[in-house]
């Protein structure tokens, strides 16, 4: 088996992010994998502000992205914090786009050989609708994909005060 050297984890700030992100990071623990964190803004949300700047003239698309970034930066460092596991540095990664095609295309820039993600998101209506994020993944993934379905399936703790070993 080769080496994981890189594992990409997919955060949407649903209340499956901090389980999956505590199961990257115990991954990244025992491996010595490195870990980016990757976080997408739905183009639905951008084009709804181009859809309503017409009528607020003080709401810009480019503005609203930056303004989400930087939102979005903050909470992903609360949840890094409250993983629990400093021992394991995360890379983040904002994205614009469609969330699977944006975890995909991010999958082959960071030469990831894992992906890591939550099975349910922000909503389950658009999962009925037109298949969930993690199914297009897991569908289309160059590498292999990892489903983590809540806390008490993401039970591997990070082992802070152990000297990280690679066998």
């Amino acid at each position: 088996m080769e080496q994981m050297g890189k594992i990409l984890v997919a955060i949407d700030f649903s209340d499956y992010s901090l389980p999956t992100l505590r199961y990257a990071l115990s991954l990244a623990d025992r491996t010595g994998a490195e870990v980016v964190a990757v976080n997408v803004i739905n183009e639905r949300d951008v084009q709804a502000i181009r859809s309503v700047k017409h009528m607020v003239l003080d709401l810009d698309e480019k503005e609203f992205i930056i303004t989400q970034k930087a939102n979005r930066d903050q909470k992903l460092e609360e949840l890094i914090r409250g993983a629990a596991c400093s021992r394991v540095r995360v890379q983040k990664m904002f994205r614009v786009g469609v969330p699977a095609a944006e975890i995909l295309a991010a999958i082959g820039e960071t030469g990831a050989d894992l992906v890591v993600i939550g099975t349910k998101g922000r909503t389950n209506l658009a999962g009925l609708l037109f298949g969930s994020t993690a199914e297009k993944v897991f569908r289309r993934s160059p590498v292999s994909v990892l489903s983590v379905r809540g806390e008490e399936h993401a039970a591997l703790v990070c082992r802070m005060n152990e000297p990280l070993t690679k066998s």
